[in-house]
C-alpha cells in the first residue's frame, strides 16, 4: 500500500485469465466482514480519488443468484466429480483442431482480428488476479465444484470493473512514488513510450512511418513492461493496442492544449484528456465492439433498457462469474494460429507468409523478443491496416467464427505450464486453455448453459443443435459426463453462436450476458460516458479531418498507429 493507505495500481505476476483467491482463514475473514457491507466499500472504492484508477479490491458474484442459490441444481452434475472431470478434458482436447487439419477459409468470421484482442484488453480492464489455486489442485486431480457462497468468499477482483482505464493509468502522474514499486511511467502528464530495438535492413524492412520508434511499451532493463497490468504483453498484439491507448492518451493531451483553452493546468489538462480517452473507449466498447461480436438487436435492447441485469438485488460493485469465467471467453474461439501481421511477417513478405499465433507470444517481453534484444524489434510493430479493414478480401485478416473449434496453439500456450516445480499433469493443464476453461466453470460453480437459457427466457438448445457438426470425439465428452442436459456454460455459448448465428456473432444467450455486464458496469461507473449529459464521441476528440472517432479504426488513426 501506499502512504496514503492505498494500494497500488499496478497488476503484475498473473496469469491468463485470472482472479484473486484468499486462501488463509484470516484474509476470508476480512473478506466475510467486508461483504457485509460492499455497497458502502464499493462506493469508497469509486470516489476515493480522482486521479488514481482505483483503490483495494471488488468482489466476483453469480449473475444469477436464483440458480446459484439452488446449487447444485441448474449445474453440472456432482455425484460423480472424477467422471465428470473426466468428460471435460475430453471435450476440452475434442473441439481445438489438430495442427494438420487445414481450416477451410469460409469458416473465418466477417469480424477483423482486432475485435478479438479489444475483447482480451476490456478482460483485462475489468478483472485482474488469480483463482489458480481454486481452480487447478497439486494434490488432487479431480477436486469438486467449490459452493457458490465460499466461491464469493474467497474470490476477490483487484480491477473497479467499470472500464475506466486503470490498466492503463495506474496511479496516476500525480502519485507520489513508493520505493521499490513499479510505477507507470509518465513524462509530466504524457505517458512514456518504449523505443523500438533496431534491427538490421537484412532482417526485415522498418514499418511505416519509419521515423516513428516509439511504438513499444515502456520497459525495465529486464524486459519487464511498466504499465498498469503486465498481462497487457503476454501477446504482441494486446501489447500493441495498449501502446495505442498510451499514444491516444498523449495525442489527447496535444489535442485538449490545442482546442480547449479553458483547461489551463497540467492537472485539469491530464483529467480532461483521461476522461476524453476513458469515454471514447467505454463508447467505442458499446457501438463499435458489442455491435459487432455480439446481435445488434440485443446490445440496443439492453443499451436502452431501464434496467440491467446487475441491478437485481440492488448489490455492490462485483464481476459476474457466468461472464469471467464463461461467456467473455469467447474470443478464445477467435484467435488465429497465424495472422498476417506486417509486410515481414504477412502478406507480400518473402520471407515468412504469416506471423504464427506462437511467435506473437515470443516477441514479448515474457516471450524475450527471441533473443538478447531488451525492446521490440523494429521489424516487428503492427501494421494496423491488416487488422481492422471489415470488406478485406484476404482470408487471414479476418478473425475465426465463434464456434465450438479452437485454433491448435491454443492446447499448448507457449508462456504457460513454465513453471519447473509444478507437476508434469498441471503443467500439461496449464498449457491447454480449452481445458483450462471448462474445468474453471466447474471448479467455480457456473450454471449450466440451458439453465441460463431458461434464466433469460431464451429457448435452450435442443440435443439435435448440441450435435449439429460436432465430432464423433465431441458428442462422445458430452455423452459420458452427461452434459449433453447439463452444457458447460462455455461451451454452450460457443455453440449457440455457432448453430443459431453461423459463427458470425454471439446468439441471444452469449450476447445478453456480455452486453448486461459491459453495459452495465459502464453504468454504474458515475465517471462514465453514459453519465454525462448527451455525451457522445461529436463531443470529443476529432481526427484532422475533423470527423469524430466512431470505430476502433478511428481510435488507431487518432493515436498515430494507423
Amino acid at each position: 500500500m501506499t502512504e496514503q493507505g492505498q494500494f497500488r495500481r499496478v497488476i503484475t505476476n498473473l496469469t491468463h485469465g485470472g482472479h484473486a483467491i484468499l486462501d488463509s482463514a484470516e484474509e476470508a475473514e476480512k473478506t466475510a466482514q467486508s461483504q457485509e457491507s460492499l455497497s458502502m466499500r464499493s462506493t469508497v472504492v469509486q470516489e476515493s480519488t480522482d486521479d488514481a484508477a482505483h483503490v483495494g479490491t471488488t468482489s466476483f458474484d453469480y449473475l444469477f443468484l436464483d440458480l446459484a442459490k439452488k446449487f447444485p441444481d441448474n449445474h453440472l452434475p456432482i455425484d460423480d466429480v472424477p467422471k465428470v472431470v473426466k468428460a471435460l478434458l475430453a471435450l476440452g482436447s475434442a473441439i481445438v483442431e489438430t495442427p494438420d487439419e487445414v481450416r477451410d477459409p469460409v469458416l473465418n468470421s466477417p469480424i477483423p482480428p482486432i475485435y478479438t484482442y479489444w475483447g482480451q484488453f476490456v478482460d483485462h480492464d475489468l478483472t485482474a488476479a488469480t483463482d489458480r489455486d481454486l481452480v487447478i489442485s497439486i494434490t488432487d486431480e479431480n477436486p469438486p465444484p467449490v459452493p457458490p457462497d465460499e466461491v464469493v468468499r474467497k474470490l476477490e477482483n483487484l480491477r473497479i470493473p467499470s472500464l475506466n482505464l486503470d490498466s492503463v493509468y495506474g496511479d496516476g502522474p500525480f502519485a507520489p512514488p513508493v520505493p521499490g514499486k513499479d510505477a507507470v511511467p509518465y513524462d509530466g502528464i504524457k505517458f512514456r513510450l518504449g523505443l523500438l530495438s533496431p534491427v538490421p535492413a537484412n532482417v526485415g524492412a522498418l514499418i511505416p512511418p519509419v521515423d516513428d520508434i516509439q511504438r513499444d511499451l515502456p520497459r525495465k532493463t529486464d524486459r519487464t513492461p511498466l504499465v498498469g497490468d503486465t498481462r497487457n504483453d503476454e501477446n504482441l498484439v494486446v501489447a500493441q493496442l495498449h501502446v495505442a491507448f498510451l499514444r491516444f492518451h498523449n495525442a489527447a493531451v496535444d489535442w485538449v492544449r490545442d482546442h480547449e483553452p479553458e483547461f489551463e493546468t497540467d492537472v485539469e489538462i491530464f483529467r480532461r484528456a483521461r476522461d476524453l480517452t476513458r469515454w471514447t473507449y467505454q463508447w467505442l466498447s458499446v457501438h463499435d465492439y458489442l455491435h459487432t461480436v455480439a446481435r445488434p438487436d440485443v446490445v440496443d435492447l439492453v443499451d436502452t433498457a431501464e434496467g440491467n441485469l446487475l441491478d437485481l438485488d440492488r448489490r455492490g460493485t462485483y464481476m459476474p462469474i457466468e461472464f469471467s469465467v464463461a461467456a467473455f471467453r469467447f474470443g478464445h474461439s477467435m484467435v488465429r494460429g497465424a495472422y498476417d501481421w506486417n509486410r515481414n511477417f504477412g502478406r507480400p513478405g518473402d520471407r515468412l507468409p504469416v506471423s504464427t499465433l506462437d511467435q506473437l507470444f515470443q516477441f514479448t517481453g515474457k516471450g524475450g523478443f527471441a533473443g538478447t534484444l531488451t525492446t521490440l524489434p523494429s521489424n516487428w510493430p503492427a501494421e494496423w491496416d491488416r487488422m481492422v479493414d471489415k470488406n478485406s478480401p484476404f482470408a487471414n485478416r479476418f478473425a475465426r467464427l465463434i464456434d465450438t473449434r479452437l485454433a491448435p496453439p491454443l492446447a499448448d500456450l507457449r508462456n504457460e505450464g513454465t513453471d519447473p516445480s509444478l507437476p508434469e499433469r498441471i503443467k500439461k493443464l496449464l498449457k491447454h486453455l480449452a481445458q483450462r476453461n471448462l474445468l474453471r466453470g466447474y471448479r467455480l460453480a457456473a450454471p449450466t448453459g440451458q439453465a441460463v437459457a431458461e434464466a433469460l427466457e431464451v429457448e435452450p438448445l435442443s440435443r439435435v443443435e448440441l450435435e449439429e457438426g460436432s465430432s464423433d470425439l465431441v458428442k462422445d465428452a458430452l455423452e459420458s459426463g452427461g452434459l449433453f442436459d447439463t452444457t458447460p456454460l462455455w461451451f454452450y455459448v460457443l455453440k449457440e453462436a455457432e448453430v443459431r448465428e453461423l459463427g458470425q456473432r454471439l446468439g441471444e444467450v452469449g450476447s445478453r450476458i456480455v452486453a448486461e455486464t459491459i453495459i452495465g458496469q459502464i453504468r454504474r461507473d458515475p465517471g462514465s460516458y453514459v453519465n454525462r449529459t448527451s455525451w457522445s464521441p461529436a463531443q470529443g476528440v476529432l481526427l484532422p479531418n475533423g470527423r469524430p472517432v466512431r470505430t476502433i479504426a478511428d481510435f488507431l488513426r487518432f493515436a498515430g498507429v494507423l
